[in-house]
C-alpha cells in the first residue's frame, strides 16, 4: 500500500502538478511578553546559574537567568555608529496595541528604537535576541526532538524557502529592513525584506526569486536522513539600514511577527526505528554546541549581574525624609 501511494505521488508529480508549500510562524512577539515576577518570558527562559560558581548565594543565582522576553533583546550598532549616545538610545520595548486598532488589537508587540548617526554615511543596526536561539533545546524529558524554541525563532524541516513575511507597523521612515537567518549548518544569510516608508500596518514579503513552482522543472534529489540534521532555519537578528542620504537620529518601528512559507525537506520525520533514542548523535552534537555557547552567555550574564549590583541604586525617600512642599 505504501509503495502504491508513493508511485501514485510520483505519477501526479510527473504530470506537472504545482508544489504547495507549508507556512509557519517563525516568531511572534505577541507571545514574548514578560509574564513572570522577574520580568522574564516563562516559555523561553534559560538559566545560567550553574555558570556562576560557588561564591554566589542561592538567592543571587535565582536572578541569573534570561529569556526571549521583548525587552531582553538588544541592538548592535555598526562600529562607525557605536557612540555612547547612539547606543544609549537604541533598545527594544514592549508596545501595547490599542484596543481600537484594526489589527492585533490588545496585543503587545516589539517596539524598536534606534538612534542612527546624523552624519552623511551609510549605517545599520541589528536587533538581536539575548542569546542565540537553540535549535534542539528540550522542553522536558518527554520532548524527543528538542522543540522548546520551535515557533520561538526556529522552524524545522525546511526545504526550499518560498517566501518570508513580516508584519510591521510603519512610521513613514525610509529605512530598509532585513532578517538575519541561520541554517542547520550554522551558515548565516541576510535577506533584505523591504523599505518602511509607509504609515500603519503592512505585511512586507520577500519572494524567493529562485523558487521553482513546477516539479518537472526541479532537480530531484534524495538525501541521507539520520544522522544528518533535518534542515531548519532560525532567526538570529533583524537588521535596519540607514542610507547616507537619509536623516539620522531616532528611528522607530514596531514588529508583530515573522512567517516563513517553505517546502518540507522530509515528508515525515517519523521512522519505524527511533534513531535518536538509539544512537543519540544529534543530541551529542547539539549539546557540545550548546555547552560552548551557554558557557559564554553564562559568563556574560554573571558579569552583567555583578555590574548591576555595583550600580548606584536610587532609594525612595520616606514621608519623614521627603522635603516639605513649598506653597
Amino acid at each position: 500500500m505504501k509503495r502504491f501511494g508513493l508511485l501514485l505521488l510520483l505519477v501526479l508529480l510527473s504530470l506537472g502538478w504545482t508544489v504547495f508549500a507549508e507556512e509557519a510562524v517563525m516568531i511572534d512577539f505577541a507571545i514574548l511578553t514578560a509574564d513572570t515576577d522577574d520580568d522574564q518570558n516563562e516559555a523561553t527562559v534559560i538559566d545560567f546559574a550553574d555558570k556562576a560558581g560557588s561564591s554566589f548565594t542561592d538567592e543571587e543565582k535565582l536572578a541569573m537567568k534570561t529569556s526571549l522576553a521583548i525587552e531582553n533583546w538588544g541592538v548592535e550598532l555598526a562600529s562607525s555608529s557605536k557612540t555612547v549616545e547612539n547606543q544609549r538610545y537604541s533598545y527594544t520595548k514592549e508596545a501595547p496595541v490599542k484596543e481600537t486598532s484594526r489589527k492585533y488589537a490588545g496585543d503587545t508587540i516589539m517596539g524598536v528604537r534606534i538612534h542612527f548617526p546624523t552624519d552623511s554615511f551609510n549605517s545599520w543596526a541589528i536587533v538581536k535576541p539575548p542569546f542565540e536561539i537553540p535549535a534542539y533545546e528540550k522542553k522536558d524529558e518527554t520532548d524527543l526532538y528538542g522543540d522548546k524554541y520551535t515557533g520561538y525563532g526556529v522552524v524545522k524541516n525546511v526545504g526550499v524557502i518560498k517566501s518570508i513575511s513580516v508584519n510591521v507597523l510603519g512610521n513613514n521612515f525610509p529605512n530598509g529592513m532585513g532578517l538575519v537567518l541561520k541554517d542547520q549548518n550554522n551558515e548565516e544569510e541576510i535577506i533584505f525584506i523591504d523599505y518602511l516608508d509607509f504609515d500603519g500596518w503592512r505585511t512586507l514579503t520577500w519572494e524567493n526569486p529562485n523558487y521553482i513552482t513546477e516539479v518537472r522543472n526541479r532537480e530531484l534529489r534524495t538525501f541521507p536522513l539520520y544522522p544528518r540534521t533535518a534542515p531548519l532555519v532560525k532567526l538570529t537578528g533583524i537588521v535596519f539600514y540607514k542610507d547616507a542620504t537619509q536623516q539620522g537620529g531616532d528611528f522607530i518601528t514596531y514588529i508583530k511577527d515573522v512567517s516563513v512559507t517553505y517546502d518540507l525537506a522530509v515528508l515525515t520525520l517519523e521512522s519505524d526505528v527511533d534513531h535518536e533514542a538509539l544512537w543519540g548523535i544529534l543530541d551529542q552534537r547539539e549539546t557540545s554546541r550548546r555547552t560552548a555557547e551557554f558557557e559564554r552567555l553564562g559568563n556574560i550574564q554573571v558579569l552583567q549581574y555583578l555590574e548591576k549590583k555595583k550600580m548606584h541604586q536610587e532609594t525612595a525617600l520616606t514621608e519623614e525624609e521627603a522635603p516639605a512642599a513649598t506653597e
